[in-house]
């Protein structure tokens, strides 16, 4: 074969291959691991704020991003078998929505960068070194739930003036819940309120846990985050109405399906801000460089549907300070 044909057909190859290396790496969708508390037949409003977040961000589901849920069903035994999962289909980014799961993700990879967003205090919960150095691979939102216990507590006191003994319903498995319940006690020491523990680890409990409340002789419920709260939160609110009990819980959409008052960080800014930090680690920025956010806005709704059905008056000073007032 004449030498310059046989130089020619082997540089041609050479950019043959180039060419088929970068096709094959544009052609590359990243996929996102998504751990889910909820049922799958149920959705959520986060996975809605994050994939919409997404969506103006760029992202098209099946197009340039890929979606690989796994949903836990509130049992936190599945989280370990569920990560080893995701780690195995190669996942760009593990995006987990409690604590629990962002330590099964974080115990399954040291690699495969985590965004969680979650309840708990995330240095507490042994997730990150610190907020503004996260550390590892692993960054992502906290609500601050448990700092705003007391708050929830105080607005509870000022809508039952005469309040003295509260249940506080908590999921011990779940280190959110768990710090909610621990940050709660000084708060309601200082509103002169005697808490009472009402702790569910499983659905089927809460009718249960409701009674015994009851004859406790809590005359109010307070509602920490937590896998399993979340999931069952029509019940709850249905729980809560049925037993007249006034109720304050750390998220709207609780007050929308039925609640009584919430209070917390705004969820919309919230899952938008999550979805950013998303795209920021696809776009080549290393999780232990994205200091956690924190909530800017926080929302106060009360629900006077709710307040009528357990025959109770919202004070006008409480009542004024609602950012958001469902009739």
């Amino acid at each position: 074969m004449n030498k310059k044909i046989a130089v020619f057909l082997l540089a041609t190859l050479i950019l043959a291959s180039v060419h088929l290396t970068e096709a094959q790496q544009a052609a590359k969708v990243p996929k996102i691991g998504w751990f889910r508390a909820r049922s799958a037949s149920v959705p959520g409003s986060a996975s809605m704020e994050i994939r919409q977040g997404l969506r103006e961000l760029g992202y098209i589901d099946g197009k340039n991003i890929v979606f690989e849920y796994r949903y836990t069903e509130g049992k936190l035994d599945r989280l370990p078998a569920l990560a080893d999962e995701l780690v195995h289909l190669k996942v760009d980014v593990f995006l987990t929505s409690s604590t629990a799961e962002a330590l099964a993700a974080k115990n399954a990879t040291s690699t495969t960068p985590i965004v969680f967003y979650s309840g708990s205090d995330p240095v507490v919960s042994g997730l990150v070194d610190s907020l503004a150095r996260p550390g590892g691979n692993i960054t992502g939102f906290t609500f601050i739930s448990p700092l705003l216990a007391g708050k929830r507590l105080e607005l509870l006191k000022e809508t039952v003036p005469r309040l003295s003994r509260v249940a506080m319903l908590w999921e011990p498995q779940d280190p959110g819940s768990a710090q909610e319940w621990k940050e709660s006690q000084l708060p309601a020491r200082e509103l002169g309120l005697q808490l009472y523990s009402m702790e569910v680890n499983t659905a089927d409990k809460f009718d249960s846990a409701f009674t015994e409340a009851l004859k406790g002789r809590s005359a109010a419920l307070a509602v920490t985050r937590s896998s399993i709260i979340n999931r069952i939160q029509k019940q709850i609110a249905n729980l809560s109405a049925n037993h007249r009990l006034p109720a304050i819980y750390p998220r709207a959409d609780f007050v929308e399906g039925g609640g009584l008052m919430s209070y917390g960080a705004d969820q919309i800014e919230a899952y938008r801000r999550v979805a950013s930090i998303v795209d920021k680690i696809l776009k080549g920025r290393k999780p232990a460089d994205l200091p956690v956010e924190q909530p800017t806005k926080f929302e106060f709704i009360v629900n006077l549907k709710t307040a009528k059905q357990i025959g109770l008056t919202i004070p006008p000073n409480v009542l004024t300070r609602a950012d958001k007032v469902i009739r």
